[in-house]
């Protein structure tokens, strides 16, 4: 199937229409007519090459919307015509440990997961194309049902953003009445704020310049911190039970370590390039967690 799209055929090259082919329809497959894709800070990285590992053509979209139009063979959860999403995976070994655990971002099979765009998370020389085009083709594991509840647009961001927000919340524990932080008020900060405050955190918002304040109140946040407002950063020291960095580049994290409780968990959800050098001292002595998701 011949699928129009727009991507980039070399670094730093601005976007542009490209053709392409899609696999047939398989077994457990479910091709969709896309309506709706978020543009993802991933997006640039991959475009530009920021991470050395971009494959070409490279067609990005990972926060897609659309509608079912074809089913493969033994498809069950969804019918033509159902509004679909899917997120940042298309494909997965299906039969290793962490794949039947429904963890398949950790597959072990010879492939890895296979990325939305960007070919397998272990290259082997085949690419994969995401939602920058008119259509895709997905195992039905990695799709999920839209509620007419939500706009299709309004959706599309939650694929990629939301996840990659929500996730680490939820899997370490973030409870109603704590505080939590969130540093970097892009695409992932602004998703951050909205699910924080709906889990029944209060939530404190950390941003390099005041431009946004009037913003990300009006989405929720109870508090923003400017870094370059001695009292306030001074007024915020050892606050948060959790913060979430979406930076997407490098900086210096030791500029947040001193907001962290004791025992607190600072998560790393934006940068997959490198951070400045720090003294981890603050993290030995209070039982600071630094996961990177």
């Amino acid at each position: 199937m011949t699928v129009i799209g727009y991507g980039t055929l070399g670094t730093q090259q601005k976007l542009q229409p490209v053709s392409f082919d899609r696999e047939p329809l398989q077994a457990g497959e479910i091709e969709i007519d896309i309506t709706f894709c978020g543009v993802c800070h991933s997006d640039i990285h991959q475009c530009a090459d920021d991470w050395e590992n971009t494959v070409w053509p490279c067609v990005p979209g990972h926060e897609i919307v659309g509608t079912v139009a074809r089913i493969g063979d033994g498809v069950s959860k969804f019918a033509i015509g159902d509004t679909v999403g899917v997120g940042c995976m298309v494909n997965s070994c299906q039969l290793c440990a962490a794949c039947i655990a429904g963890e398949q971002q950790y597959c072990s099979g010879p492939k890895s997961a296979t990325f939305t765009y960007n070919g397998p998370k272990l290259p082997d020389g085949t690419n994969s194309y995401g939602g920058y085009s008119d259509s895709i083709t997905v195992r039905e594991e990695f799709v999920v049902s839209i509620p007419a509840v939500i706009e299709p647009a309004k959706a599309a961001p939650i694929l990629c953003a939301g996840v990659t927000t929500y996730s680490p919340m939820k899997h370490f524990g973030l409870k109603k009445g704590q505080t939590l932080g969130v540093a970097g008020i892009g695409g992932l900060g602004h998703m951050a704020v909205q699910i924080g405050k709906a889990m029944g955190a209060t939530v404190v918002a950390f941003m390099t310049s005041a431009d946004k304040v009037d913003a990300i109140m009006a989405m929720g946040a109870h508090k923003v911190v400017v870094m370059d407002d001695v009292a306030a950063v001074e007024a915020a020291t050892q606050s948060l039970d959790m913060m979430i960095d979406t930076i997407p580049y490098p900086h210096d994290l030791a500029d947040y370590l001193g907001f962290m409780k004791p025992g607190s968990t600072l998560v790393v959800v934006g940068n997959m390039m490198q951070f400045e050098a720090f003294n981890p001292g603050p993290m030995v002595f209070n039982r600071i967690s630094a996961p990177v998701r």
